[in-house]
């Protein structure tokens, strides 16, 4: 068994693009137009790890999708906490779960998808601003 992709719905293609792959810094690696069933499926990886990728359903017609919570989250692995939580602040993300223990941090996507994010390795030295940040909202 091989695990091969998670599928989240998005209600908004170009806004839920400009988070996974410009702010969060996800690479597209498949698209896949489907007129006759009016979707399109996004399939997007980490750069250089084309397995676990998440796969982007837009449904043409409009609908309206919950909180996201039911799903649970998505989780990546990244190198420096800090710098990526700075990155995501400065493009207008949200840090609704600050990595005040410089190992995990959860945002959200435009659609409330909650996203972890993990140090690689062992933790980082706790530091400014992050040690004193509340969470906001739900993560």
């Amino acid at each position: 068994m091989k695990f091969l992709h998670t599928m989240v719905r998005v209600s908004d293609l170009d806004a839920s693009l400009d988070f996974y792959c410009n702010k969060l810094g996800l690479e597209e690696v498949d698209r896949v137009d489907v007129p006759q069933g009016r979707f399109t499926l996004v399939f997007l990886s980490a750069p250089g790890d084309q397995g676990g990728q998440v796969e982007l359903t837009h449904n043409w017609d409009p609908e309206d999708y919950d909180e996201g919570r039911n799903f649970g989250h998505l989780a990546y692995q990244v190198d420096d906490i800090y710098e990526v939580c700075e990155r995501l602040q400065k493009n207008g993300v949200t840090i609704n779960r600050p990595p005040r223990d410089g190992r995990m941090a959860f945002i959200r996507s435009p659609d409330n998808i909650s996203i972890e994010l993990l140090q690689k390795g062992t933790s980082l030295a706790k530091q400014e601003p992050w040690v004193s940040m509340e969470n906001v909202g739900i993560w």
